[in-house]
């Protein structure tokens, strides 16, 4: 549930600890609303606030817990919302009932529908050369109230790094989309925020393959029941390496909830 916040015209939502992760609970419309109340009422405006989503899963917390560089990155963003069903499953675990998934492509997605009419600036950022170009076609038919402000690829050297903020603060765009993988988006976003001039930043893995055609989503049914991950590893063979993590990943949320000691203990809700 959410609710009204003094600071910053937010909308706020309570937060569950889990492996010392503050989770938002929060579904997919009411994280809409918390975007849409930073935006502009149109583009080219002033902005309400600032918000670095984290769309979590299993692999991004257990490569953060083994590395304290990206796991600075994931603890500092202002939104982390439950992306994978796994992380669904450990707030069911701790109690919290009824949590849905709130995914990037469905967010990302949802802000463009909302958004459509009023207009809305977007910036994509990676995916291999070409890649950013297709998506941009697939927005302008699908969605076509919303700008593509500009684009670049995301296999760039670290010296044009500068040059890509320029060109991004230059395009002023409301949405910036990172799509170069975990942990290379919510590395470069967490390093680059306070030098970037946007209103919403979200990394977004690999949705702009996805538009691109490269890829294809998982059938509605197949994502209804949980099983979209099963899917994405059925048809992208490499992502298999990823999912090695689960059996310990579902040990320690087993651990930290019946053990003894639990991480975070004392202190698993919050606010945003």
């Amino acid at each position: 549930m959410v609710s009204s916040a003094d600071q910053g015209g937010f909308i706020v939502s309570p937060k569950k600890l889990i492996l010392g992760f503050p989770i938002n609970i929060i579904n997919l419309e009411e994280t809409l609303q918390l975007l849409e109340s930073v935006l502009p009422f149109q583009s080219g405006k002033t902005s309400k606030g600032r918000i670095r989503v984290i769309t979590l899963n299993p692999e991004m917390m257990m490569m953060g817990l083994n590395d304290p560089h990206l796991l600075k990155a994931l603890l500092s963003g202002d939104l982390i919302v439950p992306d994978g069903i796994g992380i669904v499953w450990a707030l069911h675990l701790f109690g919290v009932k009824g949590q849905e998934r709130v995914t990037g492509v469905d967010l990302v997605e949802g802000l463009l529908t909302k958004r459509q009419n009023s207009g809305l600036n977007i910036y994509l950022l990676g995916g291999e050369p070409g890649i950013a170009e297709a998506a941009t076609t697939k927005i302008a038919h699908q969605w076509p109230g919303i700008k593509v402000a500009g684009f670049t690829h995301g296999y760039f050297p670290p010296d044009k790094n500068q040059k890509i903020i320029h060109d991004i603060n230059q395009a002023q765009p409301d949405l910036l989309l990172v799509g170069m993988g975990v942990p290379r988006q919510e590395l470069w976003l967490a390093n680059n925020w306070e030098a970037l001039k946007v209103p919403i930043g979200i990394g977004v893995g690999g949705l702009l393959d996805l538009w691109a055609g490269k890829n294809r989503r998982a059938p509605e049914g197949i994502r209804r029941i949980g099983l979209e991950w099963a899917y994405r590893a059925f048809k992208e063979p490499e992502r298999l390496w990823r999912l090695r993590v689960l059996p310990n990943y579902i040990r320690i949320v087993c651990k930290e909830r019946f053990g003894r000691r639990k991480l975070g203990e004392g202190n698993s809700d919050e606010s945003l």
